[in-house]
């Protein structure tokens, strides 16, 4: 643990990323976001730390009086860098990389940790970002890397890829240590049947049904290899193999975009599974598909599962309305993805 090392929490959004700093043993000194629901939950949870509720533009001059804590972190919006979202360079989302790394230059924190989508790292759209952004941090005195973390391998039921640009304040050659560090936190994460064992099924004490989007029949399902893969369903929300991982928990959750499990599969494996069925018999053909409600057995995630898949605690508490909850839980950086991160990046500087 890490009790003495100090941080500054900037898109903090409902806390995911804060979580698992603090519980890494890093003291959240300061939090910003501009979301006023967002906020508040993060408020609600973290009542130790100063929350300030502004546009990060606004705040530079507050930022002075934390200079010299040990971490600056955060998640700038990714809207503009996602695969899934329009890619635009002049998004006004995309700037605010830009923002995080004034941010860093006013505080001149030991470290910084900045998360954002895959993509940033990944492809060749945004090669010159990311390397402008390396370069920046240099300019400042930080080495700057990015690394890809896979959320399934951290101890969290998702299979979520993020990448984290670590900067460390006077090193550059700081990657094979680092990821040493990183590595001993791998932990193996529960499958979403053990996950929602005790949940139990939607609509009971526990586990309050919170999303009423309908399932309907594809008419032109999109087909891959495995039935987990593919787009059977009208919306984008694909099913969940009980015995496997969810895939990324997105802000546009609450709806259509909601993943789907099956309740009778899910919480009985001896149960027939259904959508495995389905599939086989659109492969084989025997089956064609036409516009219809899907069985009642399956159906969207509840906030109480979004909210496990995320390794939120069961007892965080969510301000707002069900579409706003859903979005700040799909917003926000698994708790437990970020612990592992934060531990490393404190072992190094203990180092």
């Amino acid at each position: 643990m890490s009790e003495n090392i100090t941080a500054v929490s900037l898109f903090s959004g409902a806390g995911g990323m804060d979580v698992g700093f603090k519980n890494a043993g890093i003291k959240v000194l300061m939090a910003n976001e501009i979301d006023k629901m967002a906020s508040k939950t993060f408020i609600e949870n973290h009542p130790e730390t100063k929350m300030i509720v502004d546009d990060i533009n606004n705040i530079f001059p507050v930022l002075e009086e934390y200079r010299g804590v040990d971490i600056v972190f955060g998640g700038p919006p990714c809207q503009g860098f996602s695969v899934i979202g329009k890619m635009d360079p002049d998004d006004i989302r995309s700037q605010l990389i830009w923002s995080f790394l004034k941010a860093v230059e006013i505080i001149q924190p030991r470290a910084f940790v900045m998360e954002n989508v895959k993509a940033l790292a990944a492809i060749a759209k945004w090669k010159d970002v990311r390397e402008e952004f390396i370069v920046k941090a240099k300019e400042m005195g930080y080495g700057c890397i990015p690394f890809i973390v896979n959320a399934a391998e951290y101890g969290t039921p998702q299979k979520r890829e993020r990448v984290f640009f670590i900067g460390i304040k006077g090193e550059e050659e700081f990657g094979d240590k680092f990821l040493e560090l990183l590595y001993k936190q791998k932990s193996k994460a529960p499958t979403i049947r053990e996950l929602f064992k005790d949940l139990g099924p939607a609509g009971t004490e526990r586990n309050p049904k919170t999303c009423s989007a309908k399932i309907t029949y594809a008419e032109r399902p999109v087909m891959r290899k495995i039935p987990y893969d593919c787009l059977m369903f009208n919306g984008i929300g694909r099913p969940i193999d009980p015995d496997g991982y969810s895939r990324t928990i997105t802000a546009s959750q609450g709806g259509n975009m909601t993943l789907i499990v099956d309740e009778e599969f899910l919480h009985n494996p001896n149960a027939n599974n259904w959508i495995q069925e389905y599939y086989e018999k659109l492969v084989s053909h025997e089956v064609t598909p036409k516009f219809a409600e899907a069985p009642e057995r399956l159906r969207r995630l509840t906030i109480n599962e979004t909210r496990r898949i995320q390794t939120f605690p069961d007892d965080y508490v969510f301000c707002g309305a069900k579409t706003s909850v859903y979005k700040q839980i799909g917003n926000a950086v698994p708790c437990n993805m970020a612990k592992a991160v934060a531990t490393a990046v404190s072992e190094f500087l203990n180092s």
